[in-house]
C-alpha cells in the first residue's frame, strides 16, 4: 500500500487534527525564538545570561565551576538522546505489531475500526518526533563540546586581547546548543502529545492545545521568567 493510499485512509477529521498538530509544533518553535520585542521568551532571556556567563568566565579564577556547568549540560543532552533512542526502538517494535495494537484498542476507542495502515501512520508520527528529538539532542551535545573547547582556548590572562572575543564565541556556540536542546525538548513534548492520536483525532487536538498552553506558559508567563525580568538585575539589557 502506497503513501497516497495510506493518507486517503485517514478521515477528514484526522487530517485536520494532524495539520493543526504540525502547524502548532513548527509555529511555536518559531514564535519562541522570534518573540515580540516587548515580550521576550524565557529562552531568549537565558541567551542573554549565557553571554554574561562567558564575560564573567574570562575573569573567574579558578574556572572549575564553569567546566562543571558545561559537563552538567552535556550530561543532560546525553540523557535525553539516550531516552529518545529507547523511544525510537519501542516505536519500531510497535510498528511491527500495529495489528495487535489495534486489537488492544478495539474496546477503548471508536477509531479501532480504522485500517491497520492508519495505526501505522499514527505510530510513524510518534517515531518522526522521537527521531527529531534524538538528532537535536545529539547536535546540542556536540555543540556544548565545541563550547567547552572554545572556553579552554580562552587565555588565563583576562587582559589578553583575544580572551574576550574567544569567550564571546563560546557564548554564541553555547546559545546555539541551547536552541537545539530546547527544540529537542519541544519534540519530546509534542511526541507525547502525538500519542493521543491513538485515541482519535479529537484527543489529538485536545492534547495539542494542552501542550501548546503548557509551553506558552513556561516561556511567557512562568515565575522563572518573572525572576529573570526583575529590574533589580540591571546587568541584563
Amino acid at each position: 500500500m502506497g503513501w497516497t493510499t495510506a493518507i486517503e485512509a485517514l478521515s477528514q477529521l484526522d487530517l485536520i487534527a494532524v495539520s493543526c498538530f504540525l502547524a502548532v509544533w513548527l509555529g511555536i518553535s518559531w514564535f519562541i525564538e522570534n518573540p515580540p520585542k516587548r515580550r521576550p521568551s524565557t529562552s531568549q532571556l537565558m541567551a542573554q545570561y549565557r553571554r554574561i556567563w562567558m564575560r564573567e568566565f574570562v575573569t573567574r579564577e579558578p574556572r572549575i565551576f564553569d567546566s562543571q556547568i558545561i559537563a552538567s549540560l552535556r550530561q543532560g543532552t546525553s540523557f535525553f538522546a539516550s531516552a529518545s533512542m529507547i523511544a525510537i526502538g519501542g516505536g519500531f517494535a510497535l510498528l511491527g505489531n500495529a495489528d495487535r495494537l489495534r486489537g488492544v484498542a478495539q474496546d477503548l476507542t471508536t477509531g479501532a475500526a480504522d485500517p491497520v495502515v492508519v495505526w501505522e501512520l499514527k505510530l510513524i508520527l510518534m517515531l518522526v518526533l522521537a527521531a527529531n528529538a534524538f538528532l537535536k539532542f545529539v547536535w546540542s551535545h556536540r555543540l556544548f563540546g565545541y563550547c567547552s573547547i572554545l572556553m579552554a582556548a580562552v587565555p588565563n590572562d583576562p587582559n589578553d586581547p583575544i580572551a574576550m572575543p574567544r569567550a564571546m564565541k563560546a557564548g554564541e556556540v553555547n546559545i546555539t546548543a541551547a536552541k537545539a536542546y530546547n527544540r529537542g525538548l519541544r519534540s519530546v513534548y509534542f511526541g507525547i502529545a502525538s500519542a493521543a492520536w491513538l485515541g482519535g483525532p479529537i484527543a489529538l487536538m485536545v492534547a495539542t492545545a494542552f501542550t501548546l498552553a503548557v509551553i506558552l506558559r513556561r516561556e511567557f508567563a512562568s515565575i522563572s521568567r518573572a525572576v529573570l525580568l526583575e529590574v533589580s538585575d540591571s546587568t541584563v539589557s
